[in-house]
């Protein structure tokens, strides 16, 4: 059987199956390199003064792990640069954030360039290589530079932008180009893989043939809908867990009778939380009835603090709660909770258990796995309502959600309210198509079919020659 090889940015070491302690995402790449003897690669999470290129390889837990350390100026342009500060608010529709910087795009072609360089004579004859998102678009090409002639499959973890706003990047010709290196290109949704056809056929003067692929800069690629999920069976195993059990307990009886709305959420721009809190208070300005019936816990934890636009976001964030706590709160009763400690996997099953409606409201995001976490931790006989924004990309399958657009105060008020009153037979009725999904479209579905997808391009290519390399197009 082939060998899998795994490449991501940062490598999360294996822990032992069944344990929590790792994230969903990581537990499924484990699994598949356990299945596939495979080897998951990418960079340490390590700087060192002067890059060596030097591999540590090891065996952790069934899974061989090989990782290289990166000097301080790669991880600055490539990393907290080009990666963080263009390609990620661009991807997420911030063009006001966005920074283009030569220095960035230099360092995120070089880390590329080192990563293949240390990842070719890894890859052996038959081997498939699984790229994982953004911070490794042209690794691909460099692979192929380097003579890789392996199927190389590639899966973005956040949406793919309109072309419009792909436009906007400085060399967008170029990445794009370097897409078309890979075999397959995994999107979490249709939209987003139509989004990406959209600028290789008006763009990039391509074609589509009928069996889905596309042509362009003289080579072929499949773009495909992989939606993610979870494993739902872990996740109720967690919320049975004693830490699960007891964070459960602890927020029934802090809910004193009141029922509760949910936010849990990386601190970033792209969730919404703050207009998420604004759309709250409209609700508890215009219907004062539910003062003191009900309350939010808002989770938010740190992310990214080395680039400007997150620094000041807690600030922000504790003013506009305390605003509006000091414009709503009575001596007995806070309307947010806003929490900025991280809490473990058991402790947020047992959170999302206890939660009466979820508030997964971003304004733009990937597939957003915590609306499905929240479906998988609820009680059958009395769930809680999720209220999900049009613009997550669970949203394309999670249609017996509340679906809300998060720019509209009074569209997310009113859900809110609509939620806080649904009957319980609704409410069963809805979640109950909500966790068939979440069971059907599970984490391993998305490995499974993504694997499967890169054997058959394999086996599509195996007499393919080696793709000519295409010179950069000037500033696209």
């Amino acid at each position: 059987m082939s060998r899998l090889i795994v490449v991501s940015n940062r490598v999360s070491p294996p822990v032992a199956q069944g344990a929590s302690s790792q994230g969903g995402l990581a537990m499924a790449i484990s699994a598949a390199l356990r299945e596939y003897s495979g080897v998951w690669f990418g960079w340490s999470g390590q700087s060192t003064p002067h890059y060596t290129g030097q591999i540590s390889m090891h065996r952790v837990n069934g899974v061989t792990v090989a990782t290289i350390d990166l000097e301080e100026q790669d991880i600055d342009e490539y990393y907290n640069g080009y990666a963080n500060r263009t390609l990620w608010p661009l991807f997420h529709y911030r063009i006001d954030l966005t920074q283009y910087e030569r220095s960035y795009g230099a360092g995120y072609e070089r880390v590329n360039a080192r990563f293949a360089d240390v990842l070719a004579p890894l890859i052996e004859p038959g081997d498939v290589v699984w790229v994982q998102d953004y911070h490794l678009i042209p690794l691909a090409r460099e692979l192929r530079a380097r003579g890789v002639k392996n199927a190389i499959g590639f899966f973005l973890h956040i949406p793919w932008p309109a072309r419009e706003l792909i436009l906007t990047l400085p060399r967008h010709r170029q990445l794009v180009e370097s897409l078309f290196h890979y075999d397959v290109v995994g999107f979490h949704t249709e939209e987003w893989k139509n989004a990406f056809n959209s600028y290789v056929l008006y763009e990039a003067g391509g074609m589509q043939l009928t069996d889905g692929r596309v042509r362009a800069f003289g080579r072929m690629v499949r773009p495909q809908a992989f939606p993610i999920g979870i494993d739902p069976g872990a996740f109720v195993n967690l919320k049975r867990s004693a830490a699960g059990q007891e964070s459960y307990e602890r927020i029934i009886e802090s809910k004193g009778g009141r029922k509760m709305l949910l936010g849990v959420d990386r601190l970033d721009y792209s969730k919404g939380i703050d207009e998420r809190l604004l759309a709250y208070d409209r609700l508890l300005t215009e219907n004062h009835e539910l003062k003191r019936e009900i309350f939010l816990l808002q989770i938010s934890t740190a992310t990214r603090s080395e680039v400007e636009a997150y620094q000041d976001m807690f600030a922000k964030l504790d003013a506009l709660s305390g605003r509006i706590n000091g414009a709503h709160a009575e001596m007995d009763w806070i309307p947010i909770r806003n929490v900025h400690r991280v809490h473990s996997r058991e402790e947020l099953a047992g959170i999302y258990r206890a939660a009466d409606v979820a508030l997964v409201t971003p304004l733009r995001d990937g597939m957003n796995l915590v609306a499905k976490e929240f479906v998988a931790a609820q009680d059958e006989a009395d769930p809680g309502v999720l209220v999900l924004s049009r613009f997550a990309g669970a949203a394309a399958q999670m249609k017996d959600a509340l679906i809300v657009n998060p720019f509209s105060q009074e569209d997310v008020a009113d859900a809110i309210k609509k939620a806080l009153a649904m009957p319980p037979a609704e409410r069963r009725t809805r979640w109950r198509a909500l966790m068939d999904g979440v069971e059907k479209d599970d984490i391993v579905a998305w490995r499974d079919n993504f694997v499967a997808a890169l054997h058959a391009a394999r086996n599509e290519g195996a007499e393919r020659p080696r793709p000519r390399i295409a010179a950069a197009r000037g500033e696209g």
